[in-house]
């Protein structure tokens, strides 16, 4: 009597589509991530459908002319949308498990199973660690590989979303002149900073426009503001924010100030990322400096060439398993161009960028 028996693909492709599922579910970034325009991660998947190694993101800018009456002539006045475009490239990222089957045989644990949880635990680490890299890039250079000449070029496109400590005073067109004016006694994460990045938002051109994520900010108009540990710990202990949120916010255990989760200022969202890193003792009297960076729509973008995928192998006559996970994916902050042609006079699209002094813990 014949039997018809699963084939492995079917259960390692089954395997897949559920590790993607938990993948995307536990992913903390996940609550800001979706496909349209209006979200501050922008997500496309176009690849996985069709060959290419770029995925194109495209800016059409708002209109800006007068309305027209009845006695002007609306022919030949029309206005130019604009548009622009990002191209983001795929790259392949990879990472790779094995054991002994003997090992299998001794424990009780399905080894198949623990494997999988570590490297989906990888995985969502590399998504945090492109994340913050590609918030910190300059032009799509990782900040600490980025040259001064590099770094002086794209604060040159972005004087109007870049702020060095507390006052627009502190610019300058070298990124290490307006560093080294940044101090930790005027130039800390303050309530003020924080709307005065805002305005900045609200001001720039073209303006940063706010998004909405219902899981974490409620359902109007906002910003969200990444910020380091200690920048957190700086703001939690300026009196005017304390008081704000203590006197604002209700007496339950969901309480930022009890909880230590999100705190609210002027409608923006304030999360503490740990692992954004220090830039070193830069700023005036070789102040420690940090940056953060509060996020509108299309901050960030992600490609997707190909979904993550599991390869298992077999080595050593047998004895041992790898298991493997691969995927073709790329982070990028959102830039487009601001000058004549399309892509000249690159602007980070939907970042506010804030660097403030934070002294390490005593």
């Amino acid at each position: 009597m014949a039997e018809t028996a699963v084939p492995s693909g079917l259960t390692v492709q089954q395997w897949d589509e559920r590790y993607f599922r938990e993948y995307l579910n536990n992913n903390w970034f996940k609550q800001f991530m979706g496909t349209g325009s209006s979200k501050m991660i922008q997500v496309k998947e176009d690849l996985t459908k069709k060959p290419g190694d770029s995925v194109t993101f495209t800016l059409i800018n708002r209109l800006t002319g007068e309305a027209k009456g009845t006695s002007e002539a609306l022919e030949g006045a029309e206005e130019d949308a604009t548009l622009r475009s990002f191209q983001v490239r795929v790259r392949e990222y990879a990472h790779a498990v094995r054991f002994k089957k003997f090992e299998a045989q001794k424990t009780a644990i399905d080894l198949r199973q623990a494997h999988k949880d570590v490297l989906m635990d990888w995985n969502m680490e590399l998504d945090r660690d492109n994340i913050i890299e590609a918030l910190g890039s300059i032009n799509g250079t990782a900040y600490a590989s980025a040259s001064e000449a590099e770094k002086d070029a794209w604060l040159v496109d972005n004087t109007d979303r870049v702020l060095f400590g507390a006052a627009i005073g502190n610019h300058s067109t070298d990124h290490s002149t307006a560093l080294g004016n940044v101090d930790t006694s005027a130039d800390k994460l303050t309530p003020d900073a924080i709307s005065l990045m805002k305005r900045i938002a609200k001001t720039a051109n073209p303006r940063i426009r706010p998004f909405k994520a219902k899981s974490a900010i409620g359902e109007s108009d906002a910003y969200v503001l990444f910020a380091p540990t200690q920048m957190v710990r700086d703001l939690a202990a300026n009196s005017t924010f304390l008081q704000a949120n203590r006197e604002a916010r209700n007496r339950g255990i969901d309480n930022p100030l009890f909880n230590g989760a999100d705190y609210m200022w002027e409608n923006v969202a304030i999360y503490e990322i740990e692992d954004i890193p220090s830039l070193g003792a830069v700023g005036n009297s070789s102040a420690v400096v940090r940056p953060c960076y509060l996020c509108g729509a299309q901050a960030l973008a992600i490609a997707w060439a190909m979904r993550p995928q599991t390869v298992e192998e077999e080595f050593d006559y047998k004895r041992a398993v790898g298991l493997g996970i691969k995927q073709w994916y790329k982070v990028e902050k959102m830039r487009f161009g601001s000058g004549s042609t399309d892509t000249a006079d690159l602007k980070d699209h939907g970042v506010v960028t804030g660097y403030f002094a934070a002294a390490a813990d005593a």
